[in-house]
């Protein structure tokens, strides 16, 4: 399948190991996000707050079959773009799918100082990164061809992992990792 998609929580991972895979692939890299600010003009904080989330998440859609239908590509999605059933038909009818899996705890360490996030911009991120992690891992899960747990591998090693699926077919030898395919 020429397009690979990333899909994850925020602070999964998705933008940095999507970058590398992309290049250890030879292949150009796409962030959903960065395609929906360069048409908005304004960061996606920004806009959500003026627009709301239904304005941002057409927007977002817009972003995700243009990525999804130009060729050989990684892309990164937005960490809600799960939330959609048109697009987890697009990921699933386009693209190899890799969730990057992290806990809420491991994403909360990892954001915790995040000010750019606008559904973490709570008196409880934890609670709403948790409420968000039991709303979309089934979404993710019923996109996914392949779940990597990324709790403890570097990005190095998550490529690794990825590459070695995605070209030799082969099992990835480790232990933290799920194919639903299976």
């Amino acid at each position: 399948m020429p397009v690979t998609a990333i899909v994850a929580m925020p602070g999964g991972g998705k933008s940095t190991v999507g970058r590398q895979l992309a290049k250890r692939l030879g292949k150009r890299f796409v962030d959903t996000d960065t395609l929906v600010e360069a048409r908005i003009g304004c960061s996606i904080r920004d806009f959500f707050g003026r627009e709301g989330e239904e304005a941002f998440r057409a927007l977002e859609t817009e972003a995700l079959e243009s990525a999804t239908s130009s060729g050989s590509a990684v892309v990164a999605t937005g960490g809600g773009a799960v939330l959609r059933p048109q697009n987890r038909r697009t990921l699933r009818e386009r693209c190899c799918v890799i969730y990057l899996r992290a806990t809420p705890e491991e994403l909360f360490r990892r954001l915790r100082n995040d000010t750019t996030r606008p559904l973490l911009q709570d008196r409880d991120p934890l609670a709403r990164l948790r409420e968000l992690f039991a709303q979309r891992e089934p979404l993710y899960r019923e996109v996914a061809d392949f779940v990597i747990e990324t709790g403890r591998p570097s990005v190095a090693t998550l490529v690794n992992m990825i590459q070695m699926q995605l070209e030799l077919g082969a099992p990835i030898p480790a232990q933290d990792v799920v194919d639903r395919s299976a």
